[in-house]
């Protein structure tokens, strides 16, 4: 738990009382409300985060360095992402992104690397336009793709442009242990694919790291000059791929490609994929009411706004997690009406059905229990 959760006990009690009076005043703000006037990341409603720093990684990337409120825990595992929610005219907007910094047993802060995409407003904002001290919203971290424990002697790192951003938290990580516990980091060889040398985020500290540890091969590739990987010369650039489990992360081309190589290969059990959006080819719905039963709250909405998005604008506590139909955080039953999901059409109308709202619209009126 963070700092304020570990105090000593006449402290915590200090703070109960605090509370407990908040909640006997005549008002109808909530205790939190009276912490977050004495300091913005004191709630229990959401997890807060702080920006402390925005450090430039290349021309279109930056590292967020965030400092979280109270209920972050600081045992995320290298290579989960996070939820960040930013406020952008007056709404909040989502995004997911891999912590880059290793787990911190008494942490204060996590590390995002975000890079501006074209077609990415939110990305564009969080590179270049998010100043030091704005207050975010976060999602605890979560996913699969992650470093086991204990990690495999022979490792193999496939990525692609941003891609290097959870595999930068596992190397960090294994370059901590190294040097904490005076062990040679596993035989770990990265084959990193960038446009340019100067794209290539954490480059200095890449070179950094395989000087330092001669159990680290970093094999670059810039896609500009060289071209892409052709996986069926793997063997030339590493001929004992084959005996490595192997994590991939980058473009959708190149993990498709890697996915077939390895199925084909016979491989698919030693091979983890990390894709960096939610591929939404679905139709969108035609809009309607939707109904949150218990709370009293409805939403009119348009058929390209989803049932999660719908939720928090009309006030609604939504469960989510990853945001991008991966985690099943956000899922909810729904009572009545049609659900399609925007992933490839299908839709639920059955009672009792469930349904992740970050990726599903209405189809017409409908009602979730929640």
């Amino acid at each position: 738990m963070c700092s304020l959760n570990n105090v000593a006990g006449t402290r915590t009690v200090s703070w109960d009382r605090f509370r407990d009076a908040g909640s006997k005043l005549t008002t109808p703000l909530h205790p939190d409300d009276y912490l977050r006037l004495l300091n913005p990341l004191w709630t229990q409603r959401e997890l807060r985060g702080r920006v402390e720093r925005v450090i430039p990684e290349t021309e279109d990337a930056a590292t967020l360095v965030i400092r979280p409120g109270w209920g972050w825990r600081y045992d995320h595992r290298p290579g989960q992402y996070v939820g960040i929610g930013v406020q952008l005219d007056g709404k909040f907007h989502w995004r997911s992104y891999s912590v880059s910094s290793p787990p911190q047993r008494r942490g204060r802060t996590i590390a995002i690397t975000v890079r501006a995409m074209p077609e990415g407003f939110l990305s564009d904002h969080l590179v270049r336009g998010l100043a030091p001290g704005t207050i975010v919203r976060l999602a605890s971290p979560s996913g699969d793709f992650v470093l086991p424990e204990p990690p495999p002697a022979k490792m193999l790192f496939l990525v692609g442009g941003s891609g290097i951003t959870p595999v930068m938290a596992m190397l960090r990580t294994l370059d901590r242990r190294a040097r904490s516990n005076a062990r040679a980091m596993p035989d770990v060889v990265l084959h990193y694919s960038s446009p340019t040398p100067e794209r290539m985020i954490f480059r200095e500290e890449l070179a950094d790291l395989e000087q330092r540890h001669p159990s680290l091969t970093v094999h670059r590739l810039h896609t500009d000059t060289d071209g892409m990987l052709s996986l069926s010369t793997l063997d030339t650039v590493l001929d004992d791929w084959r005996d490595r489990d192997t994590w991939a992360c980058g473009p959708a081309p190149m993990l498709d490609a890697v996915e077939s190589h390895w199925e084909q290969a016979g491989l698919a059990d030693r091979l983890h994929l990390e894709r960096f959006s939610l591929e939404l080819g679905g139709d969108g719905g035609e809009g309607g009411t939707i109904t949150f039963r218990t709370t009293g709250r409805t939403a009119e909405v348009d058929g390209a706004t989803t049932v999660l998005e719908a939720g928090e604008t009309a006030g609604v506590g939504m469960p989510y997690g990853c945001r991008m139909g991966i985690c099943h955080t956000c899922t909810l039953t729904l009572v009545s009406g049609t659900i399609r999901d925007l992933r490839n059409g299908n839709e639920f109308s059955q009672p009792n059905e469930q349904v992740q709202t970050c990726v599903t619209v209405p189809v017409g009126d409908c009602t979730l229990d929640i």
